[in-house]
């Protein structure tokens, strides 16, 4: 009965002290960083993920684990409830120069958690605007020294480099930074537009580098195409040629075959019974067609002094061959040449 009602005491006086002077225990800070500070009320349930810092008579004591936890009135007081959460920052937009001397405006989001709660509490008194100023001059220390070129491509270093930079200096104050984000880079109008030249003549750059190229490659296409095409026109001329000259010799052979043939069957027939007259008549057939083509193929004419003299013409011719049938088997050859001496002196 007696412990009961020390209990309702402690508690009733806890509360009237909390009531009175809350805004002297719990700074702004913490208020942002903790949830409202929970009442002594004995028997207190810690939800998970919390740590709750408990003094004893102004001193730290202990810290409540999730569950179940009993306190003592009035000489023990919750003087911290810290997350265990992952808790994100927005990091005010900033001004940094560059190392080029150029004036950026970035602003940042930041993702850290507390890991060792007493420091947390103890180690800093405002630990969300500590962690937020040291990330804001880490930011500009690193910015710079990067150029703006660097600093749109290198933006993973960058945000590296920031956090590497932000647990070296939060390790003090148990409190782990994970990851640290750029969101926006803004940076002066002239800058802006600058670079939008600037990327305008590097396209054009390569627009003319590309057409440059092309017409290279049409060049050496059409180079190729004219080389291609003359070697096969050279091969199929070649081959022309020589279809050509093989046909010419196939010709000379067919006709140097069928004159020997016609040499043959004409000594054959004169060898038999009336070969003399029909040997006459071929020479005045011959002559007769001789006569016909005189004055077609040029102006000068060649007459023997006895053009009327047919008969005297074809006597002549026989004589000439009767004559060479003597002397030997060639006796067309002294025929043709005799019948051209007498043309020779008919002439002269």
């Amino acid at each position: 009965m007696m412990l009961r009602t020390l209990c309702r005491t402690g508690g009733a006086l806890l509360q009237q002290t909390q009531r009175a002077a809350p805004r002297l225990w719990v700074t702004p800070a913490q208020q942002r960083w903790a949830s409202s500070l929970p009442m002594n009320t004995v028997v207190l349930f810690v939800p998970q993920q919390e740590a709750w810092v408990v003094e004893r008579m102004g001193r730290f004591h202990r810290i409540l684990e999730p569950g179940l936890n009993f306190l003592i009135p009035i000489l023990d007081r919750v003087r911290y409830v810290q997350s265990l959460k992952e808790i994100v920052i927005d990091v005010p937009e900033q001004s940094a120069v560059s190392l080029d001397n150029v004036t950026l405006q970035i602003d940042g989001v930041l993702y850290l958690r507390i890991l060792d709660p007493f420091k947390a509490s103890y180690g800093v008194e405002e630990p969300e605007y500590a962690v937020t100023q040291l990330a804001q001059t880490t930011m500009r220390s690193e910015l710079g020294k990067l150029t703006l070129d660097k600093v749109f491509r290198e933006r993973e270093s960058l945000n590296s480099n920031i956090v590497h930079s932000i647990n070296q200096a939060s390790d003090e104050w148990g409190i782990r930074c994970l990851r640290y984000e750029i969101k926006d880079i803004h940076v002066p109008p002239r800058v802006k537009e600058s670079m939008q030249m600037q990327v305008e003549a590097e396209r054009k750059k390569r627009a003319t580098v590309l057409d440059s190229e092309g017409m290279r490659e049409a060049a050496i296409n059409v180079a190729e195409g004219q080389k291609r095409a003359q070697i096969l026109a050279s091969e199929g001329e070649k081959a022309e040629q020589i279809n050509k000259a093989a046909g010419e010799a196939q010709a000379v052979l067919a006709r140097a075959e069928a004159k020997a043939k016609a040499i043959c069957m004409l000594s054959e027939a004169l060898t038999q019974q009336n070969g003399d007259a029909a040997a006459s008549l071929s020479v005045a057939e011959q002559y007769v067609s001789a006569f016909s083509k005189l004055a077609k193929e040029s102006n000068t004419i060649l007459l023997p002094s006895n053009t009327g003299d047919i008969s005297g013409m074809i006597t002549q011719a026989m004589t000439i061959y009767s004559t060479m049938a003597k002397k030997g088997p060639n006796v067309p050859e002294a025929a043709q040449l005799k019948s051209e001496d007498n043309a020779n002196q008919s002439s002269q």
